[in-house]
């Protein structure tokens, strides 16, 4: 039910492995803690780690005569949550499904879920061009894709599956809001060097290559990926991902035309 739901953002990759989860997650959390009222929906029906992300494991899901009600992170209900790990007995538990179930379950997630009065649902999709994002494209016509953000590394393996992408994106009018750059350097703890292990530059190159912004680069931050359920922006103030966030989350705000908070914290 995304009919409350003011804007709806999807994070994109075609590669896999590129950090798109913890991207999603920690966008989320910062839309949360700048007042917003969000939601976050996992639609890697195979790979979902937005729980174990959010640290919402073995956290169930309950049914209304309206719908699917989502997991909550707080009890100010400011951030809603759904994925199929919801479902699962276990992390290890795996999904063996054809294309048509994973479909269905797809729809459900996106007509079925009661999210309530949305500033933002952001959706984490599976990596590649394949069911998965058809039918979210299918069910999102009704309901205006406000666009996507697309997540890539530099190397240039990384690039070359993402430019198919935006090839995607184009041939199915979703606007592209612009590129993260991920793992892009890593910074010494000890001497603040920054070593290049995956090259660089690669983002900017992918961006200027298809017209759109690069957002931001994100380095490699172990700190960052052990923060779980937790915001880097509150928890790392300091840090380059925190500043880069930040910096994403003003250039949405101010694509989309997102209004102030109702509430600002």
């Amino acid at each position: 039910m995304l009919e409350t739901v003011k804007h709806v953002v999807l994070v994109l990759s075609g590669k896999g492995g590129v950090g798109k989860s913890t991207v999603s997650t920690q966008l989320a959390l910062t839309f949360k803690e700048k007042g917003y009222r969000v939601g976050l929906l996992d639609i890697d029906l195979c790979g979902p780690s937005v729980p174990y992300l959010l640290q919402l494991e073995g956290k169930d899901v309950h049914q209304c005569p309206e719908g699917w009600v989502p997991v909550y992170t707080n009890p100010d209900k400011q951030l809603a949550v759904m994925s199929i790990g919801f479902l699962l007995n276990n992390r290890n538990a795996s999904v063996v499904w054809r294309g048509p179930k994973k479909t269905a379950m797809i729809k459900q997630f996106l007509n079925d879920v009661v999210w309530g009065d949305l500033d933002i649902l952001v959706i984490d999709t599976p990596p590649g061009t394949s069911d998965e994002h058809i039918t979210v494209m299918e069910n999102l016509k009704d309901v205006k894709c406000s666009g996507a953000v697309i997540v890539t590394t530099p190397q240039e393996v990384a690039i070359e599956d993402v430019r198919k992408e935006i090839t995607f994106c184009k041939k199915t009018g979703i606007p592209i809001l612009g590129i993260i750059e991920n793992m892009s350097g890593f910074v010494c703890p000890t001497c603040s060097e920054c070593s290049n292990i995956f090259s660089s530059g690669g983002g900017a190159c992918l961006a200027e290559l298809a017209k759109v912004p690069l957002l931001g680069t994100l380095p490699i931050d172990p700190t960052v990926g052990v923060l779980l359920g937790k915001a880097c922006v509150i928890e790392l103030p300091d840090s380059t991902s925190a500043k880069v966030f930040n910096d994403i989350l003003l250039q949405l705000i101010d694509k989309l035309s997102i209004a102030a908070p109702s509430q600002p914290v």
